[in-house]
């Protein structure tokens, strides 16, 4: 259960709503400057963000914590 919950594939969508809301056009900054989390890019050109990525992404921008 922990390998499918891993495997889960955001839309980008999701990913800005978990975000805050932040704006669509704000993500695709944070992805020219290489600073959004890595993103798969499907046949079709839609973007993707895997669930444990984003996760990680998250812990590694939280205040307070020691590397």
């Amino acid at each position: 259960m922990a390998r499918e919950k891993a495997a889960e594939l955001l839309t980008v969508r999701q990913v800005i709503e978990e975000l805050g809301g932040i704006s669509r056009r704000t993500f695709y900054r944070w992805r020219e400057l290489h600073i959004a989390p890595r993103c798969i890019r499907l046949p079709n050109g839609e973007l993707r963000v895997r669930r444990d990525v984003l996760n990680d992404w998250l812990a590694e921008r939280a205040e307070g914590t020691v590397s």
